[in-house]
């Protein structure tokens, strides 16, 4: 069971760096497509992961060919405004692929146009451009995790329940 958040050509490091950290916290693979709009090794990027960057499972692709050509025959979802389908109306397999856009410009519109039944939306309000992409990603990451179970969570150790007025955590 495997969850991997891909970002096409991300510009900025703090949201990379916040959603490297919600990869940690959920054990899902981060998938860098080339260029970025910043070096790995800025101190923006580092500073917004705290110290979760040493236990990411990062894959890094040169190009947005080289991520189809290693992993096109999988199963892929495109998170973009344009899509009719919202993301919570898929079944989504254990094992899949949500892509993410660079935040000026989201998913290139050609992409997208070959791959419809493969997109999906975050329902928002008409007159709002889109979410943070470091949101988007929490969002559409907790659903797929809220479909599986919270299996990978729970086996992991990761998820605690806390009763309000109780001290313990179990």
């Amino acid at each position: 069971m495997a969850l991997h958040i891909v970002l096409f050509e991300p510009e900025i490091p703090q949201n990379t760096g916040n959603i490297a950290r919600t990869c940690v916290a959920i054990d899902a693979t981060l998938h860098l497509v080339h260029p970025l709009g910043f070096s790995l090794s800025e101190k923006q990027v580092r500073r917004s992961a705290l110290d979760y960057w040493p236990h990411l499972h990062l894959v890094e692709h040169a190009s947005i060919d080289a991520f189809f050509e290693a992993e096109g025959d999988k199963n892929l979802y495109f998170f973009t405004t344009k899509a009719q389908r919202a993301y919570t109306e898929v079944t989504y397999s254990e094992d899949v692929y949500f892509i993410f856009g660079k935040e000026s410009a989201g998913v290139d519109e050609a992409i997208l146009l070959k791959n419809p039944s493969r997109c999906v939306r975050i329902p928002m309000r008409g007159e709002i451009r889109s979410l943070n992409l470091s949101n988007s990603v929490a969002v559409a990451a907790y659903e797929w995790e809220r479909q599986m179970d919270f299996t990978s969570l729970q086996s992991s150790g990761s998820l605690h329940h806390h009763r309000w007025g109780e001290k313990e955590m179990v």
